[in-house]
């Protein structure tokens, strides 16, 4: 970082932007494996605050890669570069009054926590969207895990590459389970209960 940066603060701030939407600002970080339902229970969810009009936007993983993250493999470093990033743009849109959907593996817990401490307390909510990886591997929706089981993608997570799972996030959604749709009002009614939304 350059010895000759300022910090400039902004005539507008987060609590501006908080009392004009009417509601709390801040990350949902959906983690869990490919095929656990994280991107589809985030677009549920999305869709159900958009419509209550809220100030909501959704980070999605394949689609950050192929723009912002575009320059990025899936090494270990690259993994921890790419959640640094979204890190720091759901950052952007936290501070903006936004209530940020973000659906990213995200396997590493010192990465998760990073992010973490890019928020004050409250404004970072971790959801595990827990899902076995047997169950995971039998819906495949892109046929990721069986071309990692044949050798033709290496460091896939879950197969041969780690899925570190939450110690103690702020909310595990039951996905082998429950259906995507039980999952993403669930969340919402998550969202009640810490006074993000109203009812």
């Amino acid at each position: 970082m350059g010895s000759n940066l300022t910090w400039h603060d902004a005539a507008v701030n987060v609590n501006d932007y908080r009392k004009k939407n009417g509601h709390h600002s801040g990350v949902l970080w959906l983690t869990g494996l490919s095929g656990s339902g994280k991107s589809t229970i985030a677009n549920l969810v999305n869709k159900q605050l958009f419509q209550k009009g809220l100030q909501t936007y959704l980070l999605d993983g394949d689609n950050i890669r192929q723009g912002l993250n575009n320059d990025l493999g899936f090494s270990a470093e690259d993994r921890k570069e790419n959640i640094r990033r979204i890190g720091e743009v759901a950052k952007l849109f936290a501070d903006s009054g936004s209530i940020v959907l973000t659906a990213f593996i995200s396997p590493y817990q010192e990465d998760r926590d990073q992010v973490r401490k890019l928020f004050n307390q409250g404004e970072f909510l971790e959801v595990h969207v827990d899902c076995p990886v047997e169950e995971c591997e039998k819906r495949d929706p892109k046929g990721l895990y069986e071309k990692a089981r044949k050798g033709e993608i290496k460091g896939f997570t879950g197969v041969d590459a780690p899925y570190e799972a939450p110690v103690s996030p702020e909310l595990r959604l039951e996905s082998g389970s429950l259906d995507e749709q039980a999952c993403a009002d669930r969340l919402v009614a998550f969202l009640i209960e810490k006074g993000w939304v109203k009812g």
